[in-house]
């Protein structure tokens, strides 16, 4: 039979997961592959570009849908487990698919929340009305916004003290500190008095941004409370320069506050999405898997040869 898509290796995956309480991506490929009746051939096949297996591909995707639907859980990295809500599921197996894609698009806000969250991390639509250009570009974004939702998943799995050493990295890899030894420092906690982080912008520590690291669920709300605190946290510290990080979003009292204070002090916020984006773009913790090269034509070398 032919290899399986995603969306159809969904239900099977998640009844292994019944079974076995918790599994990595490599042990689904004999179980599935018997489940489905594939042949050897069919199991090796690789995409025509050389880059992977077909098979477990598919069966990666399966995964990280149901993962982005809320049916799996994922207590360590690279471990599947099925939770609750995709137990209760299964009992209506045909219910799967339609759950996965209305959890989707929960993930996109609704109006009146984007301007509060600002640009969701979502999956788009390839339909088949796209150019092979555009089914390309759409496909390329939809890996991007899937490992954003990797990441933010990951960061949750980790301890506060670990995603507050993350940003401190972070803000040094996006070059604060720039060429000044040692220039990241995560306070301690018992002593923090509301700053989580520093990174020192000169030699001797003139200036200093301070941080505030929140790992929060990504629909928890931080409001304008929690900012004024940092601010009173600056002001102690004396300092007038400070960047709020979290894993989820900022309601719209504390966006509209950040913006009232004028430049007497400067505070940057950087919500789920911003801080996905930033770690994907500075190769924090990434590894690159794939690289794919585009050519067209040169037309300065064409237009120089004489037409027929």
């Amino acid at each position: 039979m032919p290899i399986p898509k995603h969306d159809e290796i969904r239900v099977p995956a998640m009844q292994l997961l019944l079974k076995n309480e918790t599994m990595r991506l490599r042990d689904f490929v004999e179980p599935l592959s018997k489940y489905f009746n594939l042949s050897e051939e069919e199991i090796n096949e690789i995409y025509p570009s050389g880059n992977g297996h077909v098979f477990y591909d598919r069966i990666s995707w399966a995964l990280s849908y149901l993962n982005m639907g809320g049916l799996l859980d994922k207590p360590k990295r690279g471990i599947y487990k099925i939770n609750q809500t995709g137990i209760n599921l299964l009992n209506t197996p045909e219910k799967v698919n339609p759950y996965i894609e209305k959890q989707l698009q929960v993930r996109e806000p609704n109006k009146q929340k984007k301007k509060i969250v600002g640009n969701p991390i979502n999956i788009t639509e390839i339909t088949s009305e796209l150019t092979p250009q555009e089914r390309l570009y759409s496909s390329f974004e939809n890996i991007r916004n899937s490992v954003y939702s990797d990441i933010i998943d990951t960061i949750l799995t980790k301890t506060p003290v670990s995603f507050e050493k993350l940003v401190v990295m972070l803000l040094q890899k996006m070059g604060y500190g720039g060429e000044v030894e040692n220039s990241g420092l995560v306070t301690k906690l018992s002593n923090d008095g509301g700053i989580d982080g520093i990174i020192k912008e000169d030699v001797l520590g003139f200036g200093r941004i301070h941080i505030q690291a929140k790992r929060y669920k990504i629909d928890n709300c931080i409001g304008r409370d929690e900012i004024q605190k940092f601010v009173g946290a600056l002001a102690v510290a004396q300092s007038n320069k400070g960047v709020f990080i979290t894993t989820s979003y900022y309601s719209k009292g504390a966006m509209d506050y950040v913006n009232s204070l004028n430049g007497s002090t400067t505070i940057v916020l950087i919500d789920g999405k911003q801080l996905a984006e930033y770690i994907y773009d500075y190769s924090l913790g990434m590894q690159v898997e794939q690289t794919i090269e585009i050519k067209k034509l040169d037309t300065d070398f064409w237009d120089s040869m004489k037409d027929e």
